[in-house]
């Protein structure tokens, strides 16, 4: 079946973007991009490409409506090649260390030559200047650098690695963002210099530099003895986020009841309970471990409370009612064997995310590779 079509009503589509980059931050970014209609030329070293082709279901969902094309970019032909690919291009996309493509001759100025109205967007640790520029690094040096590990956010003030790789994430987004804002102005070239570690800072800022004077971040109110994960009587996890006091309210004395403990209006007001976080949440885990998930899915869910089960496997993920009833998954097997999200925004003039599965190395070579030619 061929792929159907970019959204028509998209400023991307139509935007041809060569992407140089590997694994994780640049390939997410250019594929919010091509997500939403830009043509994406995945452009790969002919020995194997990009290293993330070793873990297919990642690679299958990070490079969904991309072309691939194998350049080696230490041959001169090849550079070549791609000087002229460039020609057509509106942006180029790379991860390199910073002072790399320099070397081989491709850096911003050759490209600018070449094209006076290409973008280049350089991802990297900790962008083209200053005393970190030559450092190695990846998404944990980031995240350690970023006042992550400044917010606390549980009762005993641990603060634990994410599993969610945040640090590379949040570079891949802004990267993503600024190239389309820059795609959509038209005119002369620039270059774009996204640090992944400053991408997570200002995310992690927001949080930490208020507790700048604060010298228990406990006491910054942030974490809350109502607001957290707790575990009912038959081990199923759910979250509740009483943050209002309406919520508050409604939930203890519709619970008082069956939990006389909840009669007490002495956390009532919100700093009341921040104050008293350890207390609370010492109450609220007795009272959730007194009844099993079942009971508190139907408790909750008629009071209207803020509350959501833990969904802690990818099954759990698959069959969550709402995602399925939103189509927020793709099971096809056109697109690899593992699932895939659609793009998170629901447009309505329409997206379909799912318009071409991951190229195969070097899958356009015939294509591209005639076209520029032309």
């Amino acid at each position: 079946m061929p792929p159907s079509a970019a959204p028509t009503w998209s400023s991307l589509t139509g935007k041809r973007i060569l992407d140089l980059s590997r694994l994780l931050p640049g390939p997410y970014a250019t594929s919010l991009l091509a997500d939403l209609g830009a043509d994406v030329i995945k452009v790969e070293s002919p020995d194997g490409g990009d290293p993330l082709r070793a873990a297919p279901d990642l690679f299958d969902a990070l490079n969904r409506n991309k072309r691939s094309v194998t350049l080696d970019l230490r041959s001169r032909d090849d550079r070549a090649a791609f000087l002229e690919l460039a020609r057509t291009a509106d942006a180029v996309v790379d991860s390199f260390r910073p002072g790399f493509l320099d070397s081989l001759g491709l850096g911003y100025s050759t490209l600018h030559e070449a094209n006076p109205r290409l973008i280049l967007c350089s991802l990297s640790g900790y962008g083209q200047t200053g005393p970190y520029v030559h450092r190695p690094g990846h998404e944990l040096n980031f995240l350690g650098l970023s006042g992550f590990f400044a917010v606390v956010g549980r009762l005993d003030g641990h603060v634990t690695r994410p599993g969610v790789r945040v640090g590379d994430m949040a570079g891949a987004m802004h990267a993503a963002l600024a190239l389309a804002v820059a795609l959509s102005a038209g005119g002369a070239g620039q270059h774009i210099d996204v640090a992944l570690s400053e991408s997570i800072t200002a995310w992690c800022s927001l949080f930490a530099l208020p507790l700048r004077d604060i010298p228990d971040p406990l006491e910054a109110g942030l974490v809350q003895g109502d607001n957290d994960i707790f575990t009912t009587a038959d081990g199923h996890r759910l979250s509740l986020a009483t943050f209002e006091d309406k919520f508050w309210l409604s939930f203890r004395t519709a619970l008082a009841g069956d939990f006389p403990a909840l009669k007490v209006s002495t956390y009532d007001q919100r700093p009341d309970r921040t104050a008293a976080r350890q207390a609370v949440g010492n109450l609220l885990t007795g009272v959730f471990q007194a009844r099993d998930y079942a009971w508190w899915e139907t408790r909750l869910t008629d009071l209207n409370a803020p509350w959501a089960p833990v969904l802690s496997t990818p099954g759990d993920l698959l069959t969550d009612p709402h995602a399925t009833a939103r189509h927020l998954f793709n099971t096809s097997p056109a697109h690899g064997s593992c699932p895939q999200a659609r793009f998170p925004v629901t447009f309505s003039a329409g997206l379909d995310t799912f318009r071409r599965p991951a190229p195969t190395l070097g899958q356009h070579n015939d294509d591209l590779l005639v076209e520029r030619t032309h």
